[in-house]
């Protein structure tokens, strides 16, 4: 395991690997905190990030080992004209393993091509987060013990958002999947995605425009936030803007046992009411997230 830029990097053998082992470290943690001793991790941010770059860093830190990187570009040599591929190149004498966020899809691949050591996809513009997949797959795994025969509602911006697509591509390996797609007609999920990964693996789909209609269908709702400025104007905003926000008269129409997640931040597509319900998992899926990517990382540099 080389690179991991997409999720189609990984075999459903090698996902099972890493989710097992995440599971491990969950249950015993102190048995691989010196697992990474004398290691370093390089986290290469070009855009501002919280969970993302902060569980990479406590993950790197709880397995023994050390950091180092930048928050922004503006704090980095890419504000001087660096290109990527210069930076990687200098990086991968100072690190052993780099997960690096960048606006402009396609970048961490890039980086790749002339990196000397992993480089981890940490999410380019709204192309792919792969260990977001990770993060939301270890989620389901271990809050509904499986990762087959479930009906998934996706909702809100799915043309633009990096982390269903990501999910999407990782989901229709298992078996007995089905999507229900929630969001406005401007924001559906892109054709090609429809084309060559869910008709082509033959996984049922439908597109819907409105949440509460599926809530009882469901046995997990990802959410995500409909952004404003992908309007073309602000009438359909506000026409539609309530139809994908959960709160709690929503929630009382969904089975006792269906997870919400929810990728963070959050802005107001899910009520704060949502919070103390026991099927609230959005803020349980972040702290998974520093526990998907020790494994990913101890995968990475072949540790034991």
């Amino acid at each position: 395991m080389k690179h991991l830029i997409s999720p189609t990097d990984l075999t459903v053998s090698e996902l099972s690997g890493i989710l097992d082992l995440a599971e491990k470290i969950i249950n015993d943690p102190k048995e691989y905190s010196e697992a990474c001793h004398g290691k370093k991790l390089a986290t290469l941010f070009y855009e501002p990030s919280t969970r993302t770059r902060l569980s990479f860093e406590a993950a790197m830190l709880n397995l023994g080992g050390s950091i180092l990187g930048f928050s922004t570009a503006d704090s980095s040599s890419a504000a001087k004209g660096e290109s990527v591929a210069d930076t990687i190149r200098v990086i991968s004498s100072y690190a052993d393993i780099c997960a690096m966020r960048h606006p402009k899809e396609g970048a961490p691949l890039v980086a790749s091509y002339h990196s000397s050591i992993p480089v981890i996809n940490a999410g380019d513009g709204g192309h792919n987060h792969p260990t977001q997949t990770l993060t939301d797959l270890l989620t389901i795994k271990n809050l509904k013990g499986r990762l087959n025969n479930l009906t998934i509602g996706l909702c809100g911006d799915l043309k633009f958002g990096r982390t269903v697509h990501s999910l999407i591509n990782s989901l229709v390996l298992y078996e007995g999947i089905k999507f229900v797609l929630i969001s406005p007609v401007e924001l559906r999920i892109p054709t090609y995605i429809k084309e060559q990964v869910l008709e082509a693996h033959n996984i049922p789909y439908e597109e819907v425009d409105i949440l509460e209609d599926k809530m009882p269908e469901l046995d997990i709702l990802y959410m995500t936030r409909v952004q404003k400025e992908r309007f073309f104007n602000e009438e359909d905003y506000i026409r539609l803007k309530d139809s994908f926000i959960l709160n709690s008269k929503k929630m009382s129409k969904a089975k006792d046992d269906m997870l919400v997640l929810h990728p963070l931040p959050r802005v107001n597509e899910i009520s704060t009411e949502v919070d103390s319900d026991p099927r609230a998992a959005y803020f349980k899926q972040a702290e998974y997230g520093v526990y998907a990517r020790m494994a990913l990382i101890m995968k990475m540099l072949e540790v034991e």
